[in-house]
């Protein structure tokens, strides 16, 4: 009569029992940010702008582009009650002065100043802040205004880009927490040729998105709406993983199936990889659409990531 035994075999590493392969048991990976602020504790975010379109050779990414800086100068009459004509970018300068978006207008200072007394000074004096031509070209109308401190030029301001950065940040995005399958620890191993899964534990607004904040700065208010557009996992043996979803959470029953949306197989033994496991690591593209202004732009964020590791054996069957 022949005996089969099988067992899995990972050079270094204590032999166990493959029957507690056969069904991989979920994972929740006790991971950690790969770059995160010393003060919060919270991942750290860095822009890319990718290759939207591709190059000769080289694979496109096929989500929406990085659109740019948007105008820091802008009309809108509508706190006026003015709806004509519509919100709009304005040049920052003419020769009826610089534009404030707080006034709404083209700012210069009036000469010759009227004398103490006059009505334009609004109960001031001279030498008591300072009077101010304001001219909106959209209407035609001028006006005379007294101010304490020369109004905001909107053209040193920050654009409706870096307005929507506020944004982001009062968002405190972050990293997926990893699930996979086999669980990482150094008691779980699972096997070369069999399904790896891989999914975005119990995704939230932060981790995943959507999720949605406003920012104002320099008379612009921008509202940017973040979510997740694919997560890559680098699988520490030379193989990149996209998924379009966050994958989905193995359970015992699923067997040997592979994941429907985001799953591997390694085709070799960790036994040779630093301690003995693949490095995995997720990174999360988040795409950010903002508005306000009378504009609106995209941004492209990459760099949120964490990494877990995973011990892969070779199941060897002995005849006897």
């Amino acid at each position: 009569m022949r005996k089969l035994l099988t067992r899995v075999l990972l050079t270094g590493l204590t032999t166990v029992s493959c029957l507690a392969f056969l069904v991989p048991t979920p994972s929740y990976a006790d991971t950690t940010c790969a770059q995160t602020n010393p003060a919060t504790g919270e991942c750290l975010v860095w822009i890319e702008v990718p290759g939207t379109p591709g190059t000769p050779g080289e694979p496109g990414d096929d989500g929406p582009e990085d659109t740019g800086t948007g105008a820091a100068c802008y009309w809108d009459g509508t706190s006026q009650g003015i709806t004509k004509p519509p919100p709009g970018p304005v040049p920052c300068s003419s020769p009826d002065g610089y534009w404030s978006n707080g006034y709404h207008c083209y700012i210069s200072p009036v000469t010759p100043l009227p004398p103490a007394g006059d009505p334009m000074w609004q109960g001031h004096v001279p030498g008591d802040g300072a009077l101010y031509n304001c001219y909106q070209p959209q209407t035609g109308l001028l006006i005379t205004v007294w101010s304490q401190d020369p109004p905001p030029n909107s053209g040193a301001g920050p654009t409706p880009r870096d307005v929507a950065q506020l944004a982001i940040a009062r968002m405190k995005l972050s990293a997926i927490t990893i699930g996979i399958a086999p669980e990482p620890g150094p008691d779980s191993i699972g096997l070369v040729g069999m399904p790896v899964w891989m999914w975005a534990k119990a995704p939230n607004d932060h981790t995943f998105g959507p999720i949605e904040a406003s920012a104002s700065a320099g008379g612009i208010t921008i509202t940017a709406t973040a979510r997740v557009l694919r997560v890559t996992w680098d699988m520490g043996d030379g193989t990149e993983v996209v998924c379009d979803t966050a994958g989905s959470p193995y359970k015992p029953e699923f067997g040997r199936k592979e994941s429907p949306d985001c799953g591997h197989t390694y085709k070799k033994s960790s036994a040779h990889e630093t301690d003995d496991a693949y490095t995995v690591t997720a990174t999360s593209s988040w795409v950010i659409t903002w508005s306000g202004a009378g504009q609106t732009g995209t941004i492209r964020l990459n760099g949120l990531n964490r990494s877990t590791q995973i011990r892969i054996g070779e199941a060897q069957v002995l005849v006897n």
